[in-house]
């Protein structure tokens, strides 16, 4: 019988094993043979990760070091496991998506010559995002945050003879330094001021640390707790992708779509989230950290959803939607509705899984054809890809009874209970993105699979439903995305998450929604007459007058709102603005420097001191002349000079 410590070891070690077997002997085991090591590898961890989940829902949770790295001191750094019942719900969502995007990679990516090396990259991925969500210390969990960032650079540039997937690849990498460096300096105050690295030690330590004053500036005290947390979530900005550190998600679509999948949906992009709620304990402690998390996270969520109306690119615009929904969680994390934060973590995994493998499948049924302009009337042709799809733009919409309208309306009613600054203004920036919402959820449904077929006739007559390889997947994500929300009594409204999250009664939003549960139906009568449903409701019905009834009307209005739409359209000008002061100021910096200090100043004293010494061997060049009566001069000089300056010396 396995123990459950060599259980826990298997759930990251076996995607490990095997991406090291896919990556150095794929040629060796081939094609199939890389599939079916990832493949099975990362379903052990899967199996491994439900029995887990099932011991911690005994009552059976984990917390203890499995590898000590080095010791300093008093301090020791070491790889070690937290297993309680917040982990355990990551390991699972993160091991079943996962699961689910390495079979479908095996129809996407079926003619790729990089196929052995994708399946490696992909367990590697999931590896490094069990490790983090594994973590008991800051240590391990910086290992997995930028782990799961270096490979994510060599996903998204995976094609790497496209100079535009290079370009994103190298844009993901360089804008995740930007928050990391705000993680690290969070890191760094945690064990100058704490001592430790470890969670347990530094959660008990945090109240008695609530008052703790530092000099940011000088002269400027800032409580110590603030800054840990603001350093922290800078860090989660960048890797969850929240205004303004937002601009590398959408061009990290230039990967395959299959990593699109694994990165938006319960990956990468869920790492930050992941973190705060882990964090709460440090949060809790600081009203100023949870306002600006709630206020960036409702702004990322309404300024988003207008950005996916606007995009015409599939995968893109199912990229904006993630944004959306990370700003959805966000907020949720700033009113300190950290288990609604986390069940919507949980549902969107399974419906944007839904909608990017969904956009995957008709990506190759019209041969890698991406603009929505050139689809249409495919429902005729994929009817299950269009079903799938249509269920993950319901959950994405926020409608009832699927998955996302339970997890998106708790948040929503929580940011209303908020008494934290800045609450009422994100809670009507929410309120906006849901009916954004609706109506980029379904501009993707009527464009691609409604109305007249707009691609070219030859294409029109292979259309064809994907394989199975394909659409079974779309099918095991889409029941989730259905039946994921009946779970909001336990999970949000229950106690779930036990000790696992710590939110002080202040600042208890879940707790005011809980005295006025009366069950999931009458969450759903509820929300029925919430302001929610209705803007999600509206936000469908005009998708599909815009673009199945009206279809002339969507540019009329885009012309009519002129410079606004333009705006919006170019993503408020981040990219630009990025480009410009960052990477140009990157560049002018440079040439200053190869100008003014490589030419001027480097090639200047080089240069200059062969000059002074091409003068001074011409001057000396000239007293060797070859001609023996000057010698003879110089010298009888030499003796003048000499007798001279000892007659001098005498007097």
């Amino acid at each position: 019988m396995i123990s459950m410590k060599a259980l826990y070891l298997i759930v990251p070690l076996a995607p490990l094993a095997a991406s090291v077997v896919a990556g150095l002997w794929g040629r060796a085991i081939g094609r199939a043979g890389a599939h079916w090591v990832t493949n099975l590898a990362v379903a052990l961890s899967f199996v491994a990760s439900c029995i887990v989940f099932a011991d911690v829902l005994n009552g059976n949770t984990f917390n203890g070091p499995v590898y000590t790295w080095l010791t300093m001191g008093d301090t020791r750094l070491e790889v070690g496991f937290l297993i309680d019942r917040l982990s355990a719900l990551m390991m699972v969502v993160v091991s079943f998506v996962s699961l689910m995007v390495h079979v479908y990679t095996i129809g996407y990516m079926a003619d790729d010559p990089g196929y052995q090396r994708f399946f490696s990259y992909i367990s590697l991925f999931t590896f490094s995002m069990l490790m983090l969500v594994m973590s008991n210390n800051f240590l391990q969990l910086f290992f997995g945050w930028e782990a799961v960032g270096l490979v994510s650079y060599l996903l998204i540039g995976f094609w790497y003879t496209r100079e535009s997937a290079i370009y994103a690849s190298l844009k993901a990498f360089l804008v995740n330094r930007v928050g990391d460096f705000g993680f690290v300096l969070g890191i760094g105050l945690i064990l100058a001021h704490f001592g430790t690295l470890d969670y347990a030690s530094v959660f008990a330590k945090a109240p008695s640390m609530a008052d703790t004053i530092i000099d940011v500036f000088s002269g400027t005290p800032w409580l110590l707790l603030t800054v840990v947390c603001l350093c922290l979530f800078i860090g989660a900005m960048g890797k969850s992708a929240q205004f303004p550190l937002h601009v590398w998600l959408p061009d990290s679509m230039e990967g395959p779509t299959p990593i699109s999948a694994l990165i938006h949906a319960a990956t990468m992009v869920t790492a930050g989230i992941f973190m705060v709620a882990r964090m709460s304990p440090l949060f809790e402690w600081s009203e100023t950290a949870l306002s600006v998390v709630l206020v960036i996270g409702a702004l990322t969520a309404a300024s988003m959803a207008l950005v996916a109306i606007t995009q015409f690119d599939i995968k893109r615009v199912i990229a904006y939607s993630t944004l959306s929904q990370l700003g959805y969680m966000t907020a949720a994390l700033g009113a300190s509705a950290y288990s609604a934060g986390m069940f919507h973590l949980m549902t969107h995994a399974f419906f944007k899984a839904v909608l990017f493998l969904g956009a995957g499948s008709v990506i190759i049924a019209l041969h890698h054809e991406q603009d929505m302009r050139r689809m249409g009337g495919l429902r005729k042709f994929m009817p299950i890809t269009y079903l799938t799809v249509l269920i993950g733009a319901l959950a994405n919409a926020g409608l009832p009874p699927f998955a996302g309208f339970f997890s998106k309306d708790a948040i929503i009613e929580a940011v209303h209970e908020s008494t934290l600054a800045g609450a009422g203004f994100a809670f009507w920036l929410l309120l906006a993105a849901v009916f954004a919402g609706g109506v980029y959820s379904f501009r993707l449904v009527f464009m691609t699979f409604h109305g007249d077929p707009r691609m070219d006739a030859p294409l029109r007559a292979h259309l064809q439903e994907s394989p199975k390889v394909v659409t079974v997947p779309l099918v095991l994500l889409a029941i989730p995305s259905v039946a994921a929300g009946w779970w909001i009594g336990s999970v949000v409204m229950g106690d779930y998450f036990g000790t696992s999250l710590f939110v002080r009664p202040p600042h208890d939003a879940i707790g005011k929604l809980t005295a006025d549960y009366h069950g999931l139906w009458g969450f759903v009568v509820h929300g029925l007459g919430g302001n929610a449903f209705w803007l999600a409701l509206g936000g469908a019905l005009v998708a599909w007058y815009l673009y199945t009834i009206r279809v002339d009307l969507p540019k009329r209005i885009a012309i009519a709102f002129g410079p606004l739409y333009a705006l919006i359209e170019r993503k408020y000008g981040f990219d630009e603005l990025y480009a410009w002061l960052f990477a140009g100021g990157a560049r002018a910096i440079g040439r200053g420097l190869w100008r003014g200090g490589d030419q001027t100043v480097i090639d200047g004293l080089i240069n200059g001191s062969a000059r002074l010494t091409g003068w001074f061997a011409g001057i000396v060049r000239q007293l060797q002349s070859g001609f023996l009566y000057r010698y003879a001069f110089a010298m009888l000089l030499g003796v003048l000079g000499l007798m001279w300056a000892l007659r001098l010396f005498k007097a």
